[in-house]
């Protein structure tokens, strides 16, 4: 399996008076034109995808449906182990379901996706330091199911190299 970590493209910023529930934070209209933008080169790396699984917060959700504009992508579903603060197990746990899948993407945040590379890659949530930029993607490659330390880096693409490729 192909697991494709999307960090969600940039959200405007923090503000408590705007969005008292942050789940709730959109994407800017700017870091949402940037990350369609970049959507081709990421086809181009993934020409294929089985399932496409996001936090339900509204800045991830929304990447996801651009996602899911390109040709053949399946629409999201939610994964609520993919919230901001959960631990990586949670989230290596609920991919469990997916193991037939041969091209799987999760689009999620930071911190929690960070951990979630690292723990794939290392068996433990800070056990590599590991940055992504907002719209962002990383490639892990499993030869069985998702699990603490078996996956092999494959790629790491910032939304720069992605637009640049089409």
């Amino acid at each position: 399996m192909d697991l494709y970590l999307v960090r969600h493209a940039a959200a405007h910023d923090r503000d408590p008076e705007i969005w008292p529930d942050d789940s709730l934070r959109p994407l800017t209209p700017e870091g949402e034109e940037a990350f369609r933008r970049s959507t081709g080169g990421f086809a181009l790396l993934a020409p294929r995808l089985d399932a496409l699984l996001s936090s339900p917060f509204e800045r991830a959700w929304r990447t996801a449906e651009i996602l899911a504009e390109l040709d053949g992508w399946p629409d999201p579903q939610p994964m609520t182990q993919m919230e901001p603060t959960l631990p990586p197990d949670k989230a290596t746990y609920a991919l469990e379901a997916y193991a037939e899948a041969d091209y799987l993407a999760v689009v999620g945040h930071r911190p929690g996706l960070h951990e979630l590379a690292s723990y794939l890659l290392t068996g433990e949530a800070s056990g590599a330091y590991i940055t992504m930029k907002k719209g962002g993607v990383l490639c892990v490659r499993f030869e069985g199911p998702p699990a603490p330390g078996s996956g092999q880096l494959r790629w790491l693409a910032t939304p720069k190299i992605l637009r640049a490729m089409t």
